[in-house]
């Protein structure tokens, strides 16, 4: 008996009407699980600088008693369990877009390791969200929360960028020469912006926005982090600020252009939100500004190195 013979026929069915080409739904998917992740940033943050983080007091119910919030549980456990709904719809986004791409698995493999691995790192997300309650939001693993999330969006940057053709081996059109040094300087700012990322959980770690009044702190020297902190960040801008310079001089064109000045405009943003929060007691608002910088500046980066790489060297 054939493989093909023993797969339900109402599967075979289901197989046959998805999509054996790159369309505009599994692009759509794409760009939304960008958004949607970017957005589970800001709401993670809203839930720490809101003093929400144990809204929920445990996990996976929202009580001992209840599945969701009640009302005796007020804005904070609103605003805790609705975070937490935002990751199942991203989990729905992400079981659809490896639904999608099942008939291309063997012919757009690129996509669909990208597809796997969110699909894959959502669940284990929800698990470390958990984790961060049961533990009375322990700062390291609150983190390490953050820094997941900073992956997802690097792979759906990747995804966004190998839908809609504008890089990898199925381009849709070649991209600009440009130098040769831009690649290695692109993915250094890559570098950069992730150790930059790293130690900004360690300084939010030893702030003063825990998440919850009788959450524990990491008990290291703000002060100090915050300026090692800041070491990768100058390297972020002296790397940009090196490539828009070439980019202009050059008069290079297309997608290397736009990620050049993307990512140029997105640091200066991010340092300016920093400097800031830093000489203005850390309001809260300022440091859910700095987290969505963080997340943009992530996916900044990402798309840059990846056009640099994909671009032909000159």
């Amino acid at each position: 008996m054939s493989t093909a013979s023993r797969i339900p026929k109402s599967i075979q069915h289901l197989a046959a009407k998805l999509p054996t080409e790159v369309n505009s739904t599994v692009r759509r998917l794409a760009m939304l699980s960008l958004i949607g992740q970017t957005v589970l940033v800001v709401t993670g943050g809203a839930v720490r600088l809101t003093s929400s983080g144990l809204g929920c007091p445990t996990w996976p119910r929202c009580t001992s008693g209840s599945l969701v919030n009640t009302p005796e549980m007020g804005i904070h456990g609103f605003i805790e369990f609705g975070n937490r709904m935002l990751t199942f719809a991203l989990a729905a986004v992400a079981v659809l877009t490896f639904v999608y791409l099942w008939n291309l698995r063997k012919e757009r493999r690129d996509l669909f390791l990208l597809a796997l691995g969110l699909l894959a790192s959502i669940p284990a997300q929800a698990v470390i969200g958990g984790i961060t309650v049961l533990s009375n939001l322990n700062p390291w693993v609150v983190g390490l929360h953050f820094l997941v999330s900073m992956a997802l969006i690097v792979f759906s940057t990747l995804l966004v960028n190998r839908a809609y053709g504008r890089t990898g081996r199925f381009m849709e059109r070649p991209l600009a020469s440009i130098p040769g040094v831009m690649s290695p300087v692109m993915t250094a700012v890559a570098f950069f912006s992730a150790a930059a990322v790293c130690l900004g959980v360690v300084v939010t770690g030893a702030g003063p926005h825990a998440g919850d009044a009788n959450a524990p702190r990491n008990d290291l020297d703000w002060d100090l982090f915050s300026h090692i902190h800041a070491v990768p960040a100058y390297l972020i801008t002296a790397g940009s600020l090196f490539a828009v310079y070439f980019v202009l001089r050059k008069g290079i064109t297309g997608p290397f252009r736009s990620a050049a000045l993307l990512l140029l405009g997105v640091t200066i943003l991010q340092a300016i939100i920093g400097f800031t929060q830093y000489y203005n007691g850390i309001p809260a608002l300022l440091v859910g500004a700095h987290m969505l910088g963080a997340a943009l500046l992530m996916s900044a980066a990402t798309n840059a190195a990846d056009v640099a790489h994909s671009s032909p060297k000159g």
